[in-house]
């Protein structure tokens, strides 16, 4: 596995996500109100919707198509839903965003 610089995290906006093409998989990285920051595979667990496209709040974020809550940090689905997305790891150094990815 190697860290890819991805972006400066100001160029994700706080409360808000970009989406990385890695492959077949489209990684949304998020970034909260506080400057953390996470990466998961853009896809809801439930019906497919592009997290991307959701609501960033606290550190979860709000499916667009049914309004699934996940979790940013371990991407599952808040009950009373049940389902997982893949989690990345991600680092913030000097002001840019790296993921750690399979080359």
């Amino acid at each position: 596995m190697s860290w890819t610089k991805i972006c400066p995290v100001n160029d994700i906006p706080a409360l808000g996500a970009r989406v990385v093409r890695h492959g077949e998989i489209d990684i949304g990285v998020f970034r909260t109100q506080d400057d953390r920051v996470f990466a998961l595979n853009n896809s809801c667990p439930h019906k497919g919707g592009p997290l991307s496209q959701g609501i960033v709040y606290g550190d979860k974020v709000a499916c667009p198509l049914h309004s699934w809550k996940i979790s940013l940090v371990d991407g599952k689905a808040e009950e009373p839903d049940v389902g997982q997305t893949a989690c990345y790891a991600v680092k913030v150094e000097n002001g840019d965003v790296y993921l750690q990815l399979n080359r």
